[in-house]
């Protein structure tokens, strides 16, 4: 890509930008508007009439830019948890990590690239030259100006893992003290148990009951054992109820105008499914399931039971910390050993098949980069493919497009196939679904980029380490780039269109009004963190490896996310209302994601240094990567196990003030409900008017 055409795409970009900022401003402005861009002061009543302001301020109104930046960590954890609040840490501590990364590869890296002379440059057309100028690939062989990269690559490493080991601690610190500051939650209290062995004396629940007792007899308090069958049915019967609330509309075809309720039909109806509802709970008396919530007087006990092996079998009495009750995903909840063992392979399966059909679209991103290979390919289009404007904005807008088009349908389906593979939380489905899509990002737009822009068909140099190195230190400074151009159309204008503008709801509303639809659909919806987070570290994965390579894509990175700092505090406050909290468990995500990267820029310097024959700084950046591995190995030590579960010590002590806490016996009494499915207590509050209100929806088999 030549630099006119970078040119052409961030102007493109740019504008781009600038309208659906302006858009934004004016529609959020409108009090019509409030539930789709201010929808969490909308649901919590905080809604001030200062948020909404007049059309003709609309234009000069930009004080959300500053109310976004002014909200402090503090706010932002009480509002919207700790999980926003490490959403926001990655943030700045990208931002600190390439602010380092700017002023070294600008003002230092970048004049010695462009003044190598191995492209041979003509500085009297500097538009028309190749952004490859400006890279390491122009530096001359066995040049001795290529130490400086060499020690940069140290000097960068070392500031980075530095600001790893300060926001891992931070983190932790903020982790545990979140945990002393918060009220006691079920599920602290509460453990999941899952293969609970058949036996034909006792039912599930009986067994459960006297298993724990037996073993845990001072501090097991209760157990909650749902049916799977009794979920599934009433489902069915609440979406039965929905089906038969037919409305008719008094306009033309009845299609258009208010509705009309039919109500002779609607209460025979009615009658009916209150028959079909009774009868389906008491031919469901007596089903029970091999697993259950077992919740304990005390959290250091519940720690313990959910870390130990329960049973001499290992697959049975499978025990696990228990998720907040509105977390709990009830579809596996009673799913077996077995079953959860073979989705996760048959899942493992569907994601490589996914992987691979990806590479279609990359082949036509990087086509559309290569004009030549391009008019070969398609000679009737060779007279429109000469024209300039045409070549800038094919090569340096379209392919970035085109890859951002096909990566948008990638998330649900890691979503979909996370939730498959036996997850009981959807906080487990997320994270899973945010690590798939962590790497399918890594590989289908980085690697397979990479390598089908170079030598993608040479399958015996890629199986080979050595060579491989050797291709991805070829390879990888020519895609730069392509690369800048993605950061531009799938950072900056991505996180205006689909982030801020909201531009999908946007359309969901104008069609739901053309059509005269008055569905509830909820626009208040909770980060999707599986999405945002493996875009944010993709673009930290760019800016560090093209650190040394190519400094030019540095201050677009830093732009993305200093646009990014401040929408997203503004969606955190504004739009997004948190539907699970995790406790920052995404940071270790982050953290290793980080490492490879960094180990990644330390392989491809090696085989770069070799190829420039500079092979005594190939030799001496080899330990790198190992250092680097022993500072991961070091911090997940130090860190990690904070995150898997809280110390015994601040267990203890958060049960000992619990001893001075009037409200615990209730929280207690609160505690013995707490696990139960959702579908069943609206089912039961259905029923309510013919069956006594003390009656359970699901008695225990012992009472029958």
């Amino acid at each position: 890509m030549i630099l006119s055409a970078l040119v052409t795409s961030v102007g493109i970009n740019t504008a781009l930008c600038f309208i659906f900022l302006i858009l934004y401003t004016i529609l959020r402005n409108r009090p019509s508007n409030a539930a789709l861009y201010l929808p969490r002061l909308v649901a919590e009543g905080n809604l001030r009439e200062g948020n909404v302001l007049g059309l003709r301020k609309c234009l000069s109104s930009f004080s959300w830019v500053k109310r976004a930046w002014e909200a402090t960590e503090a706010e932002l954890l009480e509002n919207s948890g700790l999980d926003a609040v490490v959403f926001m840490r990655i943030f700045v501590f990208e931002l600190r990590v390439f602010q380092f990364a700017t002023i070294i590869g600008i003002f230092i890296l970048l004049p010695f690239n462009y003044m190598g002379n191995q492209l041979d440059i003509d500085f009297t057309d500097l538009a028309n030259k190749s952004l490859e100028t400006f890279s390491i690939s122009n530096v001359d062989d066995g040049s001795n100006r290529l130490w400086i990269h060499f020690t940069a690559v140290y000097i960068f490493t070392a500031v980075v893992c530095y600001l790893l080991y300060s926001e891992y601690d931070d983190i932790a610190a903020l982790r545990i003290s979140s945990f002393y500051s918060s009220k006691p939650q079920p599920k602290q209290f509460t453990v999941l148990v899952r293969s609970i062995p058949v036996t034909s004396e006792k039912t599930f629940s009986d067994s459960v009951g006297s298993f724990f007792s037996e073993c845990y007899p001072s501090t097991y308090l209760s157990h909650s054992n749902e049916a799977d069958k009794v979920y599934k049915g009433l489902v069915h019967l609440k979406s039965e109820v929905s089906a038969q609330k037919i409305f008719n509309r008094e306009g033309c075809f009845g299609i258009f105008g208010q509705k009309s309720e039919p109500v002779d039909q609607y209460d025979k109806d009615v009658e009916d499914v209150e028959r079909n509802m009774s009868a389906e709970q008491f031919s469901l008396i007596g089903e029970a399931v091999p697993a259950a919530f077992v919740s304990f007087k005390s959290r250091f006990s519940a720690a313990i039971v959910s870390h130990l092996q329960q049973g001499v079998n290992p697959t049975d009495w499978q025990t696990e910390p228990a998720p907040d009750p509105q977390d709990v995903y009830w579809p596996f909840f009673s799913a077996s050993f077995i079953t959860r063992w073979m989705c996760s392979v048959i899942v493992i399966f569907a994601c490589l098949i996914i992987t691979i059909l990806f590479l279609v679209p990359v082949f036509i991103a990087q086509g559309l980069t290569n004009l030549t290979q391009l008019e070969t390919m398609l000679p009737f289009l060779s007279g429109i493919l000469r024209m300039k404007i045409v070549t800038q904005v094919v090569t340096g807008y379209l392919p970035s497009l085109i890859l951002e088009i096909f990566l948008v349908l990638v998330p649900p389906v890691m979503i979909v196939l996370s939730s498959m593979q036996g997850h009981v939380a959807l906080s487990q489905i997320e994270k899973s679904a945010c690590i798939k899509m962590l790497w399918f990002t890594i590989w289908n737009i980085f690697f397979a980029n990479v390598l089908s822009g170079s030598a993608l068909y040479r399958l015996g140099i890629i199986l080979e380490p050595k060579k491989f190195t050797e291709l991805l230190a070829v390879s990888v400074p020519g895609q730069a780039s392509f690369f800048i151009a993605y950061v531009v159309t799938s950072g900056w204008t991505v996180i205006f269109c689909i982030e801020l503008f909201r531009l999908k709801f946007l359309i969901f509303r104008i069609l739901k009004g053309a059509l005269c639809c008055c569905s509830n659909e909820d626009e208040f919806i909770s980060n999707p963190y599986h999405k945002q987070i493996p875009r944010i570290l993709f673009f930290s994965l760019l800016g560090i490896i093209y650190f040394f390579l190519s400094p030019l894509i540095l201050p677009f990175v830093m732009i993305f996310y200093g646009l990014g700092y401040i929408i997203y505090r503004n969606q955190l406050l504004n739009v997004y209302i948190p539907k699970y909290e995790t406790g920052g468990k995404f940071w270790p995500v982050v953290h290793d994601a980080t490492i490879v990267f960094l180990i990644l820029m330390h392989v491809i310097a090696i085989g770069v240094f070799a190829v420039k024959k500079v092979h005594f700084a190939s030799t001496l950046t080899v330990p790198l990567p190992i250092l680097t591995l022993l500072f991961n190995s070091y911090c997940q030590k130090r860190f990690l196990p904070s995150f898997k579960g809280y110390p015994a010590e601040c267990l203890i002590n958060k049960d000992r003030l619990d001893l001075n806490d009037p409200s615990i016996s209730s929280f207690y009494e609160r505690l013995a409900t707490a696990y139960e499915d959702p579908a069943m207590e609206a089912g039961r509050d259905y029923l309510a008017g013919e069956t006594s209100a003390t009656t359970p929806l699901l008695r225990d088999v012992s009472e029958v």
